[in-house]
């Protein structure tokens, strides 16, 4: 039975007229009458009664003509689930990122997909670049929102992904409002000698402990590091607890500034770029339109 024979029949159940039928399908009508016996044979019952020149559905007809139409319109609903997945409009974006990018760039891009692609599930998951790199490469992630480990374009260890830089973004201080040291626009490394410090753990899967520890070493001192957190979230409450100070990525999370002050670096520090990472041959239509965004 094909889908052809389905839409035919019901056409005819609808007219209840082989003339009619026939014009509306644009076919001879004794094609339409031929069309319409191969179904009863092949169902093995007879759909309209032809008695007394009265055409109608008998029983089976009438019991068929409700599961056809079911059948057309799951057929329909298939066909213009397909077409929209196909465009994008659709699915799901499974999406990791990093702590750091949740002051600006996720939820800008979120709300931004949000409104162009309301149909579509943003799957986001918290996770650290070290996390989301074999994620991505394991199809395990459409599109992570990371901070790699060297500048893009240098040389990278993950050649089969693909890197678009967002935004690169340098280290600021962290200090607790009312500091010594909070009266001062910008600050040198050297003069955080001796501090207590708060800072991320190696454990996390972040390179900046081991670069914030080489810089301060490079400046004459080891950073006495009272308490490690494994989110920016906390340190920066810590410090506005007045507990130490710390060093972080920029932009910096929105806290009062009553608790809280952000001063930049005058060292020379690396930048670091935040960028969205996937792989090329991912197939995923709404991860393209994803990409497309501005």
């Amino acid at each position: 039975m094909e889908l052809q024979q389905l839409r035919t029949f019901v056409a005819v159940a609808e007219d209840l007229h082989m003339g009619r039928a026939a014009r509306r399908l644009h076919l001879a009508q004794p094609t339409l009458s031929r069309q319409i016996a191969a179904l009863e044979r092949e169902l093995g019952v007879e759909l309209f009664s032809r008695a007394h020149r009265r055409f109608q559905l008998t029983s089976a007809g009438i019991a068929f003509l409700a599961e056809a139409h079911a059948i057309l319109e799951r057929t329909d609903s298939a066909k213009q689930h397909a077409q929209r997945a196909a465009r994008g409009e659709i699915g799901v974006v499974r999406l990791g990122f990093v702590q750091s990018a949740t002051y600006d760039a996720l939820p800008r891009l979120a709300k931004q997909f949000r409104a162009e692609c309301p149909d579509v599930r943003l799957d986001a998951r918290p996770m650290t670049t070290l996390e989301q790199l074999p994620a991505l490469t394991n199809d395990e992630l459409d599109v992570g929102l990371l901070r790699p480990q060297q500048p893009v374009p240098a040389a990278d260890p993950h050649p089969g992904l693909r890197f678009r830089v967002l935004s690169r973004d340098s280290m600021v201080v962290a200090l607790p409002t009312g500091h010594r040291l909070s009266r001062r626009r910008k600050l040198a490394l050297t003069q955080l000698s001796g501090e207590p410090f708060i800072l991320h753990g190696k454990e996390v899967g972040s390179t900046g402990f081991d670069l914030i520890v080489e810089r301060c070493a490079h400046a004459g001192f080891t950073p006495d590091v009272i308490h490690h957190a494994h989110n920016t979230a906390t340190i920066v409450a810590l410090v506005g607890a007045g507990l130490g100070i710390s060093i972080l990525i920029g932009p910096p999370p929105p806290i009062d500034p009553a608790l809280v002050v952000f001063r930049p670096l005058t060292d020379e520090l690396p930048t670091w770029d935040l960028a969205l990472v996937w792989s090329p041959d991912n197939p995923s239509t709404p991860l393209a339109r994803f990409l497309a965004m501005d």
